[in-house]
């Protein structure tokens, strides 16, 4: 049963960027250029501690998610198509070594071994930008959050005038195991968490967003979490990890991209060279994406 659902959101300062005239991104170029262009003036002004962008850089699979992003952003497709065919070596993949750019201009070289919490650490006071899930909104919301009421959150940037806001699809599903001693109580467990009550209080509570299509229309949960209204139409067209079509491979497949990713953001090879060879992986696994 489905629990809550995720996808990549951009969070940002909202007066970083109001004290420098600048809006939220709509593009990776913009970002970018934001980015740098606050960071470098709040340095100037004496914080040195400040980045322009913190997002998921350790090798490991939240990494896939984060290229997974950029590379869909730029109409790159997601690895593997619904047939099974093996696309990631095309051109626009090749927002990758835009990514590689970011390291140690708008965000640390720290950011190649950052998972979200690490992220979320340095976005709380240090960062102009950020890439994270839902649940970051209740904590930068909180009471002791240095930057309670002055966190915006918006789309991931689409990847120029013909690309797309492109999110991964995240979130969590309940189940009862064949082998519960007590299948009934484990069953009524998973229909209450997943209900409609339940859920609205997560929601609330956590930032995670619901299952059920009206709690984005209810007001409680738009007051605490108003980007759940603004941006319901990245939820509903989150992009898939290909797990469905590679089925118990999807674990290696991810494992090979997000190695294969992290080499080139830490300057150790070239973002074309890398993908030639992770799709050379790819078809070995698959037989040439016959048989997953």
């Amino acid at each position: 049963m489905p629990w809550f659902i995720d996808a990549g959101l951009l969070y940002y300062r909202k007066d970083l960027l109001a004290k420098h005239g600048a809006q939220p991104p709509k593009t990776w170029r913009e970002l970018t250029e934001t980015a740098q262009k606050i960071q470098d003036a709040e340095r100037a002004a004496g914080n040195d501690k400040m980045w322009g962008f913190v997002w998921q850089g350790r090798a490991y699979e939240g990494l896939t998610c984060n290229a997974l992003e950029w590379v869909a952003s730029h109409n790159g497709g997601r690895i593997v198509d619904a047939r099974g065919q093996i696309t990631i070596d095309n051109p626009q993949a090749a927002a990758i070594a835009t990514a590689a750019g970011w390291i140690d201009t708008i965000s640390p070289e720290g950011v190649l071994n950052h998972a979200e919490e690490e992220a979320r650490g340095v976005f709380h006071g240090n960062a102009v930008f950020m890439r994270n899930w839902p649940y970051a909104w209740s904590l930068a919301q909180g009471p002791d959050s240095v930057i309670k009421d002055r966190v915006g959150v918006s789309a991931l940037p689409k990847g120029g005038a013909d690309g797309r806001h492109a999110a991964t699809l995240g979130g969590s599903q309940l189940a009862v195991s064949n082998y519960s001693k007590h299948p009934q109580l484990a069953a009524d467990l998973v229909l209450y968490l997943t209900g409609a009550q339940e859920q609205k209080r997560r929601a609330i509570q956590g930032a995670y967003n619901p299952t059920l299509i009206a709690l984005y229309q209810d007001p409680e949960v738009l007051a605490a979490a108003p980007f759940m209204g603004a941006l319901y139409d990245t939820f509903v067209n989150a992009v898939a990890r290909p797990s469905t079509v590679t089925g118990i491979q999807y674990n290696q497949v991810s494992t090979e991209f997000w190695n294969a990713v992290h080499p080139v953001l830490a300057g150790k090879i070239q973002a074309q060279a890398s993908l030639a060879q992770l799709e050379r992986s790819l078809k070995r696994l698959s037989r040439g994406g016959r048989h997953w």
